[in-house]
């Protein structure tokens, strides 16, 4: 089995949000662990989430299961249920098919670090209940739910 060697793998910074929905996550950085060892059924990320910062707007899959493990720090898990304080050595899982909107907050002034895995479906729907925004994965882009593309960036 080959060793991953993390610090070569470079971090992805934000997300890929369309505005004004990305400045939430814009301090989140991403490492594909999953990505650096060719892996294509799952991918597995080291994030880190800056004080202040969010994991991603609040959202639920429709053909993707989820696993979150915390390293480091405390962040607020945020679900339909309410807020629920998670700190290092815990871990969740969010079920595809279950409309269960959840996503991460560092409230704190530590940076957390946490591991997360996902399926790769080829077929994902993307919901966010809480925001005017809507993703399948074949569309290659966000949309409003009523369809209507938000403009892509400008990519200079």
């Amino acid at each position: 089995m080959p060793k991953i060697d993390i610090a070569r793998i470079t971090p992805r910074r934000g997300s890929s949000y369309p505005a004004p929905f990305a400045r939430q996550a814009a301090d989140r950085t991403k490492q594909a662990l999953g990505d650096a060892a060719g892996l294509r059924d799952f991918g597995v990320n080291l994030v880190t989430l800056p004080p202040g910062a969010w994991s991603s707007q609040r959202h639920w899959h429709s053909a993707e299961d989820e696993f979150v493990y915390i390293l480091s720090g405390e962040m607020t898990l945020v679900t339909d249920a309410g807020a629920t304080l998670m700190r290092a050595g815990e871990c969740a899982g969010f079920a595809r098919e279950v409309p269960d909107g959840h996503h991460f907050i560092n409230h704190t002034s530590a940076d957390a670090v946490y591991v997360e895995v996902g399926s790769r479906a080829g077929n994902d729907v993307c919901h966010y209940p809480d925001i005017d925004l809507h993703s399948d994965y074949r569309d290659e882009w966000f949309s409003h739910k009523d369809g209507t593309p938000y403009p892509r960036p400008d990519r200079g």
